[in-house]
């Protein structure tokens, strides 16, 4: 009888958990392409662009075009989070997928699935010869000593058109600090203010081809916060293992269930020209 509970309780336990931490998958993981790998590493093919030629005469020989090609490598990680549960009705909690237990173990797992993305959108990525390739500096948007504005929102919006990057799949992370930045400024016009205003209420979450999505794990160094403007196929995350949950009876520890969730991933920047660092002052 006691293993059937335990059992139960591990079924359940997975069942809520993974209906946090998996269906409703943080805030950035469905904003990225998304592929399921097995092995220890992936990689993320990249096939650059060629023009066509013009046919100038009949029976031409049918050209043979060379198409640039390049790959970027990760490597997968692992992620655990654990806790030991003492209390019998405490482990009933678990059931409850209100329980604090579901909450923070679920949202351990949210965050670092962010973190993997936002720290792969501006860091160094590998290529396919183990090159490290770093952001180019073109791509950032310097502070200027003013936090988030509307024009750096359209500055970030022309860099991304001029490179003829696709106009759906936009996003753009920023933080609450960003959001209050963009409802003071000066600049905008009556109709830009309504549309922040929403942003900033959560009743509307896209401005100028972008969706915005808060998070306060942004990078900041000397008071500039770093956001993160791009296109959903410049990064690509490689998920090894998605979230799994574990409850086992501990004989060393007074016999506590151990609550246990870990995944297996990694992420990286594919494509620099799809991705635009805005530096805010804070």
């Amino acid at each position: 009888m006691a293993v059937t509970i335990q059992k139960a309780f591990v079924q359940q336990f997975e069942s809520n958990v993974l209906y946090l931490a998996k269906q409703m998958e943080g805030r950035l993981r469905n904003t990225v392409r998304n592929v399921q790998v097995t092995g220890e590493k992936h990689n993320f093919e990249r096939l650059g662009h060629v023009e066509a030629v013009e046919k100038t005469t009949r029976h031409t020989n049918t050209p043979i075009l060379e198409v640039p090609h390049s790959r970027r490598v990760v490597t997968m990680r692992d992620w655990q989070w654990g806790d030991l549960v003492d209390d019998e009705d405490t482990l009933r909690m678990l059931v409850d997928p209100k329980s604090s237990y579901v909450q923070v173990g679920a949202g351990a797992m949210n965050r670092k699935w962010d973190s993997l993305i936002i720290d792969a959108a501006l860091g160094s990525s590998t290529d396919g010869d183990g090159t490290a390739v770093t952001f180019p500096a073109g791509n950032t948007i310097a502070h200027g000593s003013a936090g988030l504005t509307i024009a750096k929102l359209l500055s970030a919006k022309k860099m991304l058109d001029s490179k003829e990057v696709p106009d759906n799949d936009r996003y753009i992370v920023v933080t609450a600090k960003q959001m209050e930045d963009l409802l003071g400024t000066t600049q905008v016009t009556s109709s830009d203010f309504n549309t922040v205003k929403a942003l900033v209420s959560g009743s509307f979450n896209s401005f100028m081809g972008f969706t915005f999505i808060r998070s306060e794990q942004l990078a900041v160094a000397s008071s500039v916060r770093s956001v993160i403007a791009y296109q959903k196929d410049a990064i690509g995350l490689a998920i090894g293992r998605d979230v799994e949950t574990k409850i086992a009876e501990r004989a060393d520890k007074s016999f506590a269930h151990h609550v246990y969730l870990r995944f297996s991933a990694a992420c990286t920047r594919i494509d620099e020209d799809r991705v635009v660092e805005i530096e805010c002052s804070e």
